[in-house]
């Protein structure tokens, strides 16, 4: 009694789940996901201007940076910042800092120097008392004030 008998065109019931579909889902998230993490990370893009003789001296951790790029707009640590909001978040930075006011300029080489001047003149209003301007290293010749001597 204890045996069961397929009836003759039934089949058994699969109770094994479908992955395939899942598979592929996860495929696409997973492509999607790589190509959009680089862009997200990058927080700006600006070409930094070539400055020669520069002694190397790395931004350190708790350091203010405004970046502003070819479109003009403005990039605290990387965090995208409304233009109209600005001044009021380097504001509220600054003032829970009493002794460290100072800010670090991270811009596009191609901006307008009006839309520069625009920032520091915010920077000033917000309460920062030293502005330092970032570049990229020039890594051709140099030495000298003139740049390199050209030996014949």
């Amino acid at each position: 009694m204890g045996t069961s008998v397929n009836q003759a065109g039934t089949t058994a019931v699969k109770s094994e789940p479908n992955v395939i579909p899942m598979i592929d889902i996860m495929l696409v998230l997973l492509i999607i996901f790589m190509i959009v993490t680089p862009l997200i990370a990058s927080g700006f893009k600006a070409t930094m201007p070539q400055g020669k003789n520069l002694t190397p001296s790395p931004e350190g951790e708790g350091e203010v940076i405004l970046g502003i790029d070819e479109a003009g707009r403005y990039f605290i640590n990387g965090a995208p910042v409304a233009n109209e909001t600005l001044e009021d978040q380097l504001v509220s930075i600054y003032a829970a800092r009493p002794d460290d006011k100072i800010l670090f300029f991270r811009a596009d080489q191609n901006l307008k120097y009006s839309k520069i001047e625009e920032a520091v003149e915010i920077a000033r209003r917000s309460g920062v008392r030293v502005m330092a301007a970032i570049t990229d290293v020039k890594q051709e010749g140099g030495g000298g004030i003139f740049g390199a001597k050209k030996e014949e």
